[in-house]
């Protein structure tokens, strides 16, 4: 007899069940042995990156094996919203998708549509040939894809953080994201994540999000500035990323034993 399995929580029940904010940090290295040192850290989330990372499917794959075992919740971040490689991603078996830039009510509605099955959505039909019903062995997968699987959608512009309390309200989103390195960019602050202006939009994209009762994240890699997006109602922080971790040190090591050069350009945040 074949093995019945069930499907994990999707980010969507975990947020549900969380009584205090999550914390996780960013796979971007493309290594599945790194996403599996991450994902037993003892963090919350391991957000595997499609857009800014040099990653392609069977890497996003063998990271989401790697990180399988562990008690965290894998993420995955789509290069764009396009509807064939949301349909990729849901197949190879990523549960929880995040899909950057969306500006638009509109965007987040076709979104939706794009992760759900018809009639409701237009995801096509393979689950029998893909790992995301492990090949037929969760009971039931078409008919339950919709609560098996969970979409995050990024506020990264201006233009998104005047219409936020819309696409909060978007059924079938189940979470919302803040970008404050693009959301800076699209303000005319590139590179000022702390500028009061990006801060007060990210707080205004939160505070949209707990009117809707809809969860808000945001990318905060300085301790501080999480700490004061959870202290204002941020349900999730993304508070580092591999592969910073792994600049950072490695600089400490040379600064360490060599001594750090005067010519040596400022780390840049993220």
């Amino acid at each position: 007899m074949p093995i019945r399995l069930e499907a994990t929580p999707t980010f969507a029940d975990r947020l549900r069940a969380a009584d205090r904010p999550l914390y996780g940090m960013w796979s971007c290295g493309g290594s599945a042995l790194v996403a599996e040192i991450c994902a037993g850290s003892g963090l919350d989330i391991v957000l595997v990156d499609g857009e800014h990372s040099p990653v392609g499917l069977e890497s996003i794959l063998a990271q989401l094996q790697a990180v399988a075992a562990y008690p965290v919740v894998p993420l995955v971040r789509a290069p764009f919203g396009d509807t064939v490689t949301l349909k990729q991603l849901l197949d190879l078996g990523a549960q929880n998708i995040l899909v950057p830039m969306v500006d638009s009510v509109e965007q987040a509605e076709a979104m939706v549509r794009a992760v759900r099955y018809p009639p409701h959505g237009i995801r096509g039909v393979g689950s029998a040939l893909a790992r995301s019903s492990r090949w037929s062995r969760i009971p039931d997968y078409l008919a339950r894809a919709e609560v098996l699987v969970s979409l995050t959608v990024q506020i990264e512009t201006a233009d998104a953080v005047e219409v936020a309390d819309g696409i909060a309200a978007v059924e079938g989103v189940d979470a919302l994201l803040v970008g404050p390195a693009d959301l800076a960019a699209s303000m005319g602050l590139l590179g000022r994540q702390d500028h009061p202006d990006v801060i007060a939009a990210v707080e205004r994209v939160i505070a949209a999000g707990r009117a809707a009762g809809t969860p808000v994240g945001v990318n905060a890699f300085d301790p501080a500035t999480a700490d004061r997006y959870a202290a204002a109602g941020a349900s999730y922080l993304l508070v580092g990323a591999d592969v910073t971790l792994l600049a950072r040190a490695s600089e400490a090591l040379a600064d360490r034993f060599i001594g750090a050069s005067p010519d040596a350009p400022a780390p840049a945040g993220y």
